[in-house]
């Protein structure tokens, strides 16, 4: 990091006149360990799951819509996909044994402890190799309501304040969703002082193995672009359980769901966009990538003020 802030100095440019752009490749180089710091490889992960409390009324859509995305995703008919084609992203689709939704959190665990480990474990076995810079999203019908629940479980306050209309639910169904959030941190609160059993009691495959992902991308010291709202929540468990598990990531926005705001305050991170979005699929984390590439770009391209023979400022 001493060495990008050195070179930003003799980069022909006012000093700190690119604002956030020359913190992110500081962060880069930190990461990566290397004063030039390099995206060869940056990889968007979706990871998909169904959930057993959809049942319940809390989604404006079926849960067979997961399974018809991952088919568009497939397909290349998502956003996403447009997004990774336009910034040269890779891709890769994670289908979290959508066939078995977890069970309905409100009544019992999501999932039994071999499953939540399961679906951690490939979370962590998804990155490919060669990834230095690590997108992750999701794809999930109910998953707003798990994560309103881990959410209320780790933070408190009112559950209607981590509840939001997430696919676009009718106040019949904001009301369901709030009912479930309420219903299922009651039936678990003598195990949520464990962050990991928040995890399990409360949240799908899907948020278990995104959190796989994010500490698999600690070890291997890829930096790491958290998308939304469901996302995040993956990442709340994490600091819970360690504080500074999340040194290594950025948040890329914040969502249009009003509680996410106050979550990314909790996590002490400033999004890099904020676009009004709410589409989820890792799509605000690759948008974010194209700013870290041009970040990158900057600090790695742009000529010195010795090198392009131009005065630097008069010292007095």
């Amino acid at each position: 990091m001493e060495a990008v802030r050195e070179r930003q100095a003799q980069l022909t440019k006012p000093p700190g006149s690119l604002g956030r752009l020359e913190d992110i490749a500081a962060f880069l180089a930190a990461w990566q360990g290397v004063p030039m710091p390099a995206i060869e490889q940056p990889f968007v992960l979706i990871f998909a799951g169904n959930h057993g409390v959809v049942g319940r009324g809390v989604s404006a859509y079926p849960a067979s819509v997961t399974r018809a995305m991952v088919a568009n995703f497939e397909a290349g008919g998502a956003a996403i996909n447009q997004i990774c084609a336009r910034f040269g992203l890779g891709l890769k689709v994670v289908d979290l044994d959508l066939d078995e939704p977890t069970l309905d959190f409100t009544q019992e665990p999501a999932m039994d402890e071999a499953a939540a480990v399961a679906a951690f474990a490939r979370g962590m076995a998804a990155i490919p190799p060669g990834t230095d810079l690590l997108c992750v999203g999701e794809m999930g019908i109910g998953n707003s309501t798990s994560a309103a629940a881990i959410y209320y479980a780790l933070y408190g306050g009112d559950a209607g304040g981590w509840v939001g209309r997430g696919t676009g639910v009718d106040d019949l169904g904001l009301a369901c969703k709030i009912d479930a959030v309420e219903a299922g941190v009651a039936n678990h609160k003598d195990w949520l002082a464990d962050p990991l059993e928040v995890l399990r009691r409360l949240g799908g495959r899907e948020i278990a193995a995104i959190a796989g992902a994010i500490v698999a991308a600690r070890l291997a010291h890829i930096p790491v672009l958290l998308d939304g709202y469901i996302a995040c929540a993956a990442a709340a468990v994490l600091q819970a359980q360690a504080p500074g598990a999340l040194d290594h990531c950025l948040a890329a926005h914040v969502s249009a769901e009003a509680a996410h705001r106050h979550v990314l305050e909790r996590l002490d991170k400033q999004p890099l966009l904020d676009l009004g979005m709410r589409l989820g699929e890792g799509s605000g984390a690759a948008l974010a990538a194209s700013l870290v590439q041009a970040a990158l770009a900057c600090h790695t391209g742009m000529a010195t003020f010795a090198e392009a023979n131009v005065a630097n400022k008069i010292e007095s």
